[in-house]
């Protein structure tokens, strides 16, 4: 069955630094830019669309346009945290889809490391920002509002530590192939719940790595995509969702992808039990064990079994993910790591991951990301993939 689509990734582009104190922010931002148009066989003058967050400065999307030289017919600045990439790839989409644009650039930049940031404390918004006086007298900080998640998921269905553990395992054995990893070392079960307690539960190694970098990609209408060979990756669905403390009444152990998830699914008419392989957000390892149950590869309170004894290493478990090592060991450029996601499934649909994680014959895939705070506000957007000629 061939399936028909209407846009593709046509080029991806992942920076390899991982400490950028010899780049600007700005300089970031066109490196990635100019990785993923050559990746995709265009130029810069080919671009009539540009997508990014607040990770540019200035003016955001103004300043982009300008620094390299585009000619726009449409721009995009949607910011959802780290899950706006994947927002932007939906909108790019449409976009295409009503003629609004027939090349699209996203990109992704950051440099925390360079900057000096060591740990994630309180992200202050402003102080404009609404919650403000409501929330920061308490104290919150990134890893004690993900331990929250974890500590509540862990009394309603029994999770446990050595549970949340495989995810981090998963994610070094496959983080020991990619020479741009910055945690390459595998790990066991007992490494990970033997490490330093950051928030309890949450160990050290349950959480991301801080880098700098960034990534880019290109979306392209189909007749583009024609004269650009075999490599495209068709965009079969995407779903996108906020969810937010609803007055005080919120249920910590899910998150906005029981929405982004089945609207993917729905659009691409496939279901999660067709996925050869998923990007899923990872910013702690409760970050993803609750996705995947909302996404549905297992039932709600059964995600500590489904990825325990090994179930998320490629080619051993049945749901192969983030087989660039992800967040917990790869990177995690400016703290948003769905772009990343996203790059990693074009590359195992493309057969370009690398040899010893290569997913089979990898057809179908799903991306994820996930902005904000799952136990606050947070932004959610999924992305369902499929080869060029799946």
């Amino acid at each position: 069955m061939t399936r028909s689509c209407k846009a593709y990734i046509a080029g991806v582009y992942e920076h390899p630094t991982r400490k950028a104190t010899d780049k600007t922010l700005t300089q970031l931002h066109a490196e990635v830019a100019i990785g993923a148009l050559k990746d995709a066989g265009l130029t810069m003058k080919d671009v009539d669309g540009y997508f990014c967050d607040s990770t540019v400065p200035g003016l955001g999307g103004l300043v982009m346009a300008e620094y390299l030289g585009l000619d726009l017919s449409y721009i995009d600045t949607t910011e959802t945290g780290g899950s706006s990439y994947l927002v932007h790839v939906g909108h790019a989409m449409r976009a295409i889809a009503e003629g609004k644009c027939n090349v699209a650039l996203i990109t992704l930049a950051g440099r925390p490391r360079a900057e000096g940031l060591t740990s994630l404390p309180a992200r202050d918004t402003g102080n404009d920002a609404p919650e403000r006086g409501f929330e920061l007298s308490y104290g919150p900080a990134v890893t004690n509002l993900y331990a929250m998640a974890a500590m509540r998921h862990m009394y309603e269905f029994g999770t446990t530590s050595e549970q949340l553990a495989w995810i981090k395992v998963a994610a070094s054995h496959h983080a020991q192939h990619n020479e741009h990893a910055m945690l390459r070392d595998v790990v066991t079960v007992e490494d990970v719940v033997n490490s330093p307690l950051i928030a309890d539960p949450l160990h050290r190694l349950d959480c991301c790595v801080i880098s700098d970098g960034g990534g880019a990609l290109v979306v392209v209408s189909p007749e583009i995509a024609k004269t650009l060979g075999d490599r495209n990756v068709k965009i079969l669905g995407q779903g996108e969702a906020v969810k937010h403390l609803n007055g005080g009444k919120i249920d910590l152990t899910y998150t906005g992808a029981v929405k982004s998830g089945p609207s993917a699914f729905s659009e691409a008419n496939l279901k999660p039990s067709d996925m050869d392989y998923a990007s899923i957000y990872d910013s702690f390892t409760i970050t993803v064990l609750e996705t995947i149950e909302d996404l549905g590869f297992c039932e709600k309170g059964q995600g500590g079994k489904f990825v325990s004894d090994g179930n998320l290493i490629s080619g051993v478990g049945k749901l192969p993910f983030n087989t660039d090592g992800g967040g917990l060991c790869n990177n995690h450029p400016s703290n948003r790591g769905g772009m990343t996601k996203v790059i990693e499934a074009v590359r195992q649909l493309r057969g370009e991951a690398h040899p010893a994680v290569q997913v089979p014959n990898c057809e179908l895939a799903l991306a994820h990301g996930t902005g904000g705070q799952i136990s606050q506000r947070h932004g959610s957007a999924t992305l369902i993939l499929g080869r060029n000629d799946a």
